[in-house]
This record gives C-alpha cells, sequence and structure tokens, in this order.
C-alpha cells in the first residue's frame, strides 16, 4: 500500500514539470496531462475487475505478490520513458498493481485480524498509502521525476521478499481444504499459548455453511444484496467526494489558488497532515466506532470543499484587483490582512484530507472486507474496486476539462453536495465495532436484534 500510495500522487510534481519540458516528445499538453493524471485510475479499475478472480483462486497473499510483477514493470517504463505513451502505459501498469492490492489486501487482514483489533490493523492500508504519498511529495523537493520513478521500485521489492514469510488467510485455506495449513496459519497469527481452536471451529463452520460459490439467485437474497449495496455504494460515493482528483493535481490546484507558499511545499505539508490524520483514525476506530467518525468525515469534507469553493470563486480576483503578485506567495501592495486569505486554500485542503483520513478513506476500505459475506468477499471486493476506480478515472478525467471551461470552484460545488449525501448515507451503516466477521454476518441474516443478543451472549 505503500507504493499504491507513491504511484497514485506520482503525477503531482510530474506533471508541473513535463509541462515545462524541453524535450518535444515528453511535452504534455492540456489532453495528454488529463491522461496521465486519470489513466491510473483505468489501470485500477481492471487490477480490481481481475482480482475478483484471483481472490478466489490464487488465494489473497498470492494475489498481493502477484502485484509486483506489473508494478515492477510500469515503474521501469516511467523511469526510461522517452515519448509520452510510455508514460501512460507506465502508469496503466502501476494502476493496475494498485488494483489487485487494493482488493486483496483489505480483505486479507479483516481475515487474519482478532476482531478486537481489526480496526486499527485495518487502517494500515490507508497509513502505509498515505506514508508512501507523504515519501512522494517529500522526494519530488529533492530529485528528478526520472528518479522518482526508480524509487518506485524500493517498496514494491520490499514487499514481495516480506510476504514470503506471511501466511495464507485461514478462511482462504479453509474454503480450500487445506484444513491443516490453516489451522498453522491460525497459530501462527494468535501465537501458542492462545486459544485458537474456538476461532478455528468458528471459521470452519463458517466456512463450511457456504462452502459452494455465490450465485446469481443468491445475490438477490436480502442478507447478501444489502452488505453488497452498502460497500458499493460506499466506494462510489467515497470517490466522488473529490479526494482521487484533488490528491492527483494537488500542485495544480495550488498554482490556480494564489495560495501563500510554493505549491510543492504545500502538498508535503498536506500529505504530513494526511498522515497524522488517518493514525488518528487508526486509534480510534476500535473505540469511538465506525459511524461516529463517519460522520465527522463527512462534515469536515463538506465545509472543506464549501471554502475552496467560495474561495476560488471570489478571492483570487480580489487579489488581482488589489496588488501585482511577484512569483508564490509574494504581492506587492497588498495589506496582511489580504495576504492572510492567501492561506485559506491551505487549511481548506488540509482539513479536506483531515476528514477524509479520518472516515470515508480508511472505512470504506474496511466496512468492505466487513460486511461483505464469506463466500463473496472475494468477489465483490473486486468489483467495490473496479466501481470506485471507474468512478475515480470518470472525475479524473473531467477535472481538468470542467477546470478550464467552467472554472475550479464547480468541481468543488459538486463534492460538496456529495458530501451532503454522505452524511444521510451514513445513517444506513451498521456499527461493526469489536463484533466477529461471522457476528457481523449473523446481523444481515437475522436482524439487529438478534446480532446485538448473540453479542451480549458471547461477552
Amino acid at each position: 500500500n505503500f507504493s499504491f500510495g507513491f504511484a497514485l500522487v506520482y503525477t503531482s510534481p510530474v506533471i508541473p514539470a513535463l509541462v515545462k519540458s524541453p524535450v518535444p516528445n515528453l511535452k504534455l499538453t492540456e489532453v495528454t496531462a488529463s491522461w496521465f493524471g486519470s489513466i491510473f485510475t483505468l489501470g485500477v479499475a481492471a487490477g480490481g475487475l481481475c482480482t475478483m478472480y484471483f481472490n478466489d483462486r490464487l488465494g489473497r497473499k498470492l494475489s498481493i505478490m502477484f502485484s509486483s510483477i506489473p508494478s515492477v514493470a510500469g515503474y521501469l517504463l516511467m523511469a526510461s520513458a522517452q515519448e509520452v505513451w510510455m508514460l501512460l502505459v507506465g502508469r496503466l501498469l502501476t494502476g493496475f498493481a494498485g488494483g489487485v492490492t487494493s482488493a486483496a489486501i483489505p480483505v486479507y487482514i479483516s481475515e487474519i485480524s482478532h476482531p478486537g483489533i481489526r480496526g486499527a490493523l485495518g487502517s494500515c492500508p490507508q497509513i502505509m498509502a498515505v506514508l508512501g504519498a507523504l515519501f512522494l511529495y517529500a522526494l519530488g523537493l529533492l530529485v528528478p521525476w526520472r528518479w522518482l520513478a526508480v524509487a518506485g521500485e524500493v517498496p514494491v521489492l520490499l514487499m514481495i521478499s516480506l510476504l514470503f514469510f506471511m501466511p495464507d488467510s485461514p478462511r482462504f485455506l479453509i474454503s480450500k481444504g487445506k484444513e491443516d495449513e490453516a489451522l498453522c496459519a491460525l497459530r501462527w497469527l494468535r501465537g501458542q499459548d492462545v486459544d485458537y481452536w474456538w476461532e478455528y471451529d468458528q471459521i470452519k463452520a463458517s466456512v463450511q455453511e457456504q462452502s459452494q460459490p455465490i450465485t446469481w439467485t443468491e445475490i438477490r437474497k436480502p442478507h447478501i444484496i444489502k452488505p453488497i449495496a452498502i460497500t458499493l455504494l460506499m466506494r462510489f460515493l467515497q470517490q466522488l467526494s473529490g479526494v482521487t482528483p484533488i490528491l492527483v493535481y494537488l500542485q495544480l490546484i495550488f498554482d490556480s489558488t494564489e495560495v501563500i507558499l510554493a505549491p510543492q511545499y504545500d502538498a508535503v505539508i498536506v500529505g504530513g497532515v494526511r498522515l497524522a490524520s488517518v493514525l488518528v483514525a487508526a486509534f480510534s476506530m476500535d473505540k469511538a466506532g465506525r459511524k461516529i467518525l463517519l460522520y465527522v468525515s463527512a462534515c469536515l469534507m463538506l465545509a472543506s470543499n464549501l471554502t475552496l469553493g467560495f474561495y476560488i470563486r471570489f478571492i483570487p480576483q480580489l487579489l488581482h484587483n488589489s496588488s501585482m503578485p511577484v512569483g508564490n506567495g509574494t504581492h506587492m501592495g497588498l495589506g496582511s490582512s489580504t495576504v492572510g486569505l492567501t492561506v485559506i486554500p491551505l487549511v481548506g485542503t488540509m482539513c479536506f484530507i483531515i476528514g477524509y483520513a479520518m472516515g470515508w478513506g480508511p472505512i470504506t476500505w474496511l466496512l468492505m472486507a466487513e460486511v461483505l459475506p464469506l463466500k463473496a468477499r472475494g468477489v465483490v471486493s473486486g468489483l467495490c474496486v473496479l466501481v470506485s476506480w471507474l468512478t475515480a478515472f470518470a472525475l479524473t478525467k473531467v477535472f481538468l476539462l470542467v477546470k478550464e471551461k467552467y472554472g475550479l470552484e464547480v468541481p468543488f460545488f459538486f463534492f460538496s453536495v456529495i458530501c451532503v449525501i454522505n452524511l444521510f448515507f451514513t445513517y444506513l451503516i451498521p456499527e461493526t465495532k469489536g463484533k466477529s466477521l461471522e457476528r457481523i454476518e449473523s446481523y444481515f441474516r437475522t436482524g439487529r436484534r438478534s446480532f446485538l443478543e448473540s453479542f451480549r451472549r458471547h461477552r
């Protein structure tokens, strides 16, 4: 996931550099820049689609390891690019790898985690993705764009080396009839001195109950279609809130908003804030619960998008009328109060990132793996990634076009409307804090009351 975060925002420092490239074959126009920023999301969607097959055939662990092949190839293409098509293919391949890991890693983590810490561990993919993005922003201040692609190879090679020492998911192993391996995996994960037999029996009973592949007839049943609908709609709304185009075009957005500092330094600051926020979410998710964090997250994103929209609509014109800009962050003839306005884009973006990283970022991934029934988990997690990143592609592709035709404020007002919808949607989501995957599935089968009563008896 470090590599995924690194690859996602790779374009943020690279597009400004290639727009001004002295090499004609590598110079980006408005159209090629929009493709360079958005084609990654098409790769992620394709990777998620393929993982619908990989998750249940190769297993969660081998699917993650397989992702290293297109990732290494993609970074090599970008590092050695002589023409724009090499950059685009490289972005597509690294996106494909990201799609595989996006669908496989949350399922893998949810299936090996103890219920008491599943929220914290479920936040780890988001934490590492954010750390990867922050590392990219910081490294972009120091090295040329080609060396950024070379640096992207390192976490991929480290990941495949370390995964050799990890067991596969006990639930997946039992589903394939490898019960001895599943017991060894669970013993490795829980420790020799823990009563893992009780958990093993629970997992085995759940897997045997759902031993047959899911059919279209079963999908229409309420206890299956409802969690599928929740996860698909959450991933759809997550992307419509605007996070991907904001991250991909972060420096371009700051370039357009008279921000007080140089855009590349603002990007690093936002990356640091994003990391701190997702760490807070990781430590609070198993204490505060999922729903309260989703409410707080949607409110912060709403306030931030409205602030950025109104700022972009009114303030830059005021600044141009009041002064003559001289470089980034310096304005001739501006009073201190007017100069202070130029910090608003940075603060607004930081608040958006804080809100997203506290709730709608990590929790949508976690709930995807928590609420889906076991027999649908591998397939639907890939479908969720497909829906999510096709949406991200559409938004990222049209973002620059809408900016040029209607103004940068229009996308932010649209994102604000989506955040209002997110608030209402959160009410429909069940709280999963502290519940085992088997009890969450029982909730959708039998209803809230029996779910809570079984939980009390267990306590």
